[in-house]
C-alpha cells in the first residue's frame, strides 16, 4: 500500500530500537527509505540489529547507546545524529519495561523502575528533541508507543498502566500546545504482539497466551509488520492532518474486555438456543 521511498531523506530516532517492535519498525522505516537511528542501553544488541537491517535494505542504520532515563546525555546523542544526517525529523518513543505482579507485592522501587523508563524516558526525549525542533523551526513528528490499557487501566501491570497513561496524556497535551510549531504527536496502542523479552515477563505460563487469544475477537495475536506499517503511515506525510490521536491495534481485544456482557462469548450454540426458548416463554 506504500509508495517506495515515502520516508526517503527522513531521519528517525527509535528508542528501544534494538529488539522486538522497535526492531520491526526500524526495519520497515529503512525499507521505505529512511535514515534510522536506534538507541538502547545494550550497544552490542544494537550493532547486531543495525548490521542485520542494513544487509536487508542497504540504508543507513546507526546504533547509539543511550539510557532514556539519562536526560543529560541527550544533547550528545542528538549531536551525533545531526553530525551524521544534518537533522532529525521524527522520534519514536518505544523504550519500555513491564512485568506482571499483584500490586501489593511491589516496592516503590519497582514502580520507579517502570515509571522512570516509560514515562520519564518519553518526556525526557520528547522535551530535548522538541526544544531543538522549535529552535530550528523544524516541523517534526513524534510517535509514542503506549498500550490499550493506557486508557482503561489494568490490574497486575499497574506501574505500566500509570506510566503509559501519562505518555498518552503527554501526546495529547503537546499536540495541542506544539501544533503551532508544525510539530505533530500521535500514539499507537498495541494489543498483544509477541516479542521475546516482553513475552517472557508477561506470559510466564504458556496457557496465558491461549487464554488471551480467546478474549480477542479476531482470535490471534498481532503481526509485527501490521504495527510497523501503521507506524510508517502515522509518521509519513500521508497523515499530515492527524495529531493528538491514539490508534488502537489489538484485534478488538479491549472492546471485548470492556463490554459488560462480553462474557457471553463463552456460551455454546446450544446454550443460546436454550436461552432463546426460555426468553420466549
Amino acid at each position: 500500500m506504500f509508495k517506495d521511498q515515502i520516508l526517503k531523506d527522513k531521519t528517525i530516532l527509535i528508542t528501544g530500537g534494538g529488539t522486538g517492535l522497535g526492531k520491526s519498525m526500524a526495519t520497515r522505516f529503512s525499507e521505505l527509505g529512511a535514515n534510522v537511528c536506534i538507541s538502547s542501553r545494550k550497544l552490542e544488541v544494537l550493532e547486531q540489529t543495525a548490521e542485520e537491517i542494513n544487509g536487508k535494505t542497504g540504508n543507513a542504520i546507526i546504533p547509539l547507546q543511550h539510557d532514556v532515563r539519562d536526560y543529560k546525555n541527550l544533547d550528545a546523542l542528538l549531536s551525533q545524529i545531526e553530525e551524521r544526517f544534518g537533522a532529525l525529523h521524527m522520534l519514536v518513543n518505544n523504550a519500555a519495561a513491564n512485568f506482571i505482579s499483584p500490586t501489593e507485592y511491589l516496592s516503590y522501587k519497582a514502580f520507579d523502575t517502570i515509571v522512570d523508563i516509560v514515562l520519564k524516558g518519553t518526556y525526557y526525549t520528547t522535551l530535548a528533541v522538541g526544544k531543538k525542533w522549535i529552535e530550528s523551526k523544524t516541523k517534526g513528528t513524534v510517535l509514542n508507543i503506549v498500550t490499550t490499557y493506557a486508557s482503561t487501566g489494568s490490574g497486575y501491570v499497574v506501574p505500566s498502566a500509570v506510566a503509559k497513561a501519562g505518555v498518552l496524556n503527554l501526546t495529547r497535551s503537546l499536540a495541542a500546545e506544539w501544533g503551532k510549531y508544525g510539530i505533530r504527536l500521535n500514539a499507537i496502542a498495541p494489543g498483544p504482539f509477541p516479542t521475546k523479552g516482553a513475552w517472557e515477563r508477561l506470559m510466564p505460563d504458556p496457557s496465558f497466551e491461549e487464554k488471551m487469544i480467546q478474549r480477542i475477537p479476531l482470535k490471534r495475536v498481532g503481526k509485527h509488520e501490521e504495527l510497523a506499517n501503521l507506524a510508517a503511515y502515522l509518521l509519513s506525510d500521508f497523515s499530515a492532518y492527524i495529531t493528538g490521536e491514539v490508534v488502537t491495534i489489538d484485534g478488538g481485544e479491549w472492546l471485548a474486555g470492556a463490554g459488560e456482557f462480553n462474557f457471553l462469548e463463552q456460551l455454546r450454540p446450544e446454550d443460546w438456543l436454550a436461552l432463546k426458548s426460555k426468553m420466549k416463554r
